[in-house]
């Protein structure tokens, strides 16, 4: 879902509150995640869109390299045109006076001074429409680079507008989706009764709300493991703990990885009193809910709870 949430509104889709009157019925989770995987949907359609406009404007930006260069090509053609038609306006304005040599105009294999002439003036004609072809062809370089360069200033505005109202009606789906976090069972006034694992996955029913819980709100990338034998201590012998995997092996993992166990971790802390949490483990540290701080060093990623997110249950 993260890597959607780039252009969502470009559908003008947001949530409207209720009308006036009476009050709209509460929508059920199924419902919020039902209307966020159509979301998601059109997301993916927005953003091939997006990808398409995005190579576009790339291109854009090429051929606007290309016009600049045609345009300094322009300029020196220009330059060089206005040299050789400078210098034959010479000659011919030096052509009605004593100083041009005689020997130019004289009678010369069989070339004489009114053939030089009307070469000079072809000359000066071809020049001259030089000019116009480069000055033309500068002018629209210059006015397709402007054209480019307002383009994408304006693409660049709609695609933070999307942006943005796109996060906002993330967020508020997320909002509503918290409000729905189920809670879980055997909890009384004095605290939470304790549970027998139940179920294949031998685990108690409050652990499994936790991790289905989680399962749906966030995509996750790699296995989830809660009930194992080795008595280590800890609460996965007793089905009250789940380890939410970040990478394979004993690997770091990936920044993205790193940020969706950040998020894991927080949103876990977030509802622990609905859940029923008792801890959390991640990156060397432990958050009984009051803060976190860290832990003596185990040795390796995982030991360490580097590489996933550990969930201790009531």
């Amino acid at each position: 879902m993260a890597a959607s949430v780039c252009l969502l509104s470009a559908l003008g889709l947001t949530l409207t509150a209720p009308g006036t009157g009476l009050a709209e019925p509460k929508p059920t989770e199924k419902q919020l995640l039902k209307e966020l995987d159509e979301l998601n949907k059109k997301v993916d359609r927005l953003i091939e869109t997006y990808a398409a406009k995005r190579e576009s404007v790339r291109k854009a930006e090429k051929a606007e390299k290309v016009a600049e260069e045609n345009l300094r090509k322009a300029q020196r053609t220009y330059d060089e045109a206005w040299r050789q038609v400078d210098s034959i306006a010479q000659i011919r304005y030096q052509s009605s006076s004593s100083t041009l040599p005689s020997l130019l105009f004289a009678d010369s294999g069989g070339m004489n001074a009114a053939a030089v002439m009307e070469h000079l003036i072809a000359q000066q004609s071809a020049y001259l429409e030089g000019f116009a072809t480069s000055r033309d062809r500068r002018k629209q370089a210059a006015d397709r680079a402007e054209e480019l360069t307002e383009q994408r200033r304006k693409e660049a505005e709609e695609v933070e507008r999307q942006r943005k109202e796109a996060e906002k009606v993330i967020r508020d789906i997320k909002r509503k989706l918290d409000q729905l976090v189920p809670l879980g069972s055997g909890r009384r006034a004095g605290g939470w009764a304790p549970q027998l694992p139940t179920g294949a996955d031998n685990i108690t029913d409050r652990t499994r709300n936790m991790r289905d819980t989680i399962r749906r709100r966030f995509d996750l990338t790699h296995t989830v493991g809660c009930y194992r034998s080795l008595n280590d201590g800890g609460e996965h012998p007793l089905g009250r703990a789940c380890d939410f995997m970040m990478s394979t092996g004993g690997a770091m993992p990936t920044a993205a990885n790193l940020k969706l166990g950040d998020e894991i971790a927080a949103w876990t802390i977030k509802h622990r009193n609905k859940l029923g949490v008792k801890y959390v483990i991640w990156r060397q540290r432990i958050n009984h809910g009051s803060g976190w701080r860290f832990m003596s060093d185990r040795g390796g990623n995982t030991a360490n709870h580097y590489d996933h997110v550990h969930i201790s249950m009531y």
